[in-house]
């Protein structure tokens, strides 16, 4: 049971919810609430207060500003999903089901870096930069920096991911994905996207602890070269009853080609 002084707050301003966080470092910052409230379920996590940040309406919505598109924390997978953005929308239809797609927020995911998570991928295969804003003022992370570990982020305590900037042009994308037949979380998935200036960058997710750039496809696709195999090494890739880290590494071997033949 949780303790009888749990707290739940609301915020209505980044400028509140960041007031809250620097006032309570316990606190854990919520919005859709697919990844927090079924760790809460299980007990897996138990934190003495939330703050719902759902209501922060400068946080949603997708814009343009010259050659990037802008897209707030707060907008939900539904909303990628209709967006014109580049990649993204193939991916949101990706994730879970209508009821989380309406629900769940592009920014709650990305922060949280589940390593089957969908997006993870399709942000460092674009070259996405991430706003992140606390209390010594704001910071733009590139997609490189922004996956640590598994469910670990660039996104320190105290900090709220606001924005994430996708370049607006690109030549072409593709994401594919093998599922978990369950959960639809991705065993193995594979984003490649050719951008503006014709260069190739790719990136997998789901087979390792966090989402990783596949610098080897890259080389040779950008040297005229074929994909190939043996793109990563099983060794240090997950390995479960569902796949294992060889299994893991021949299906990016796979969905990298299906990728790659689409851009």
């Amino acid at each position: 049971m949780y303790p009888a002084n749990f707290d739940y707050q609301k915020a209505a301003t980044v400028a509140e919810a960041l007031a809250v966080m620097a006032a309570n470092p316990d606190v854990k910052v919520i919005a859709g609430g697919h990844s927090l409230l079924p760790a809460m379920k299980l007990r897996l996590a138990q934190p003495p207060a939330l703050l719902d940040v759902w209501g922060i309406e400068e946080l949603k919505g997708i814009r343009r500003e010259g050659d990037t598109f802008v897209v707030g924390a707060m907008t939900t997978h539904a909303d990628v999903l209709r967006s014109e953005l580049p990649l993204f929308p193939e991916v949101a239809y990706e994730v879970g089901d209508p009821m989380v797609r309406n629900r769940g927020t592009i920014g709650g995911s990305l922060a949280h870096a589940d390593p089957s998570a969908d997006y993870p991928a399709a942000a460092l295969a674009l070259g996405a930069e991430f706003v992140i804003r606390g209390p010594e003022g704001e910071r733009v992370v590139p997609a490189d920096e922004m996956f640590v570990g598994m469910f670990e982020s660039a996104v320190q305590p105290g900090e709220l991911l606001t924005h994430i900037r996708i370049p607006a042009q690109v030549q072409a994308s593709a994401y594919e994905k093998f599922k978990h037949p369950a959960s639809h979380y991705a065993i193995v998935g594979v984003a490649v996207v050719r951008d503006a200036n014709g260069q190739i960058r790719a990136a997998y997710t789901g087979a390792g602890e966090k989402a990783e750039r596949l610098h080897k496809l890259e080389e040779r696709l950008n040297s005229g070269q074929p994909v190939g195999t043996g793109l990563v090494e099983s060794a240090g890739l997950l390995g479960d009853r569902f796949a294992s880290p060889e299994y893991r590494a021949h299906l990016v071997d796979v969905l990298a080609a299906r990728a790659a033949a689409r851009v």
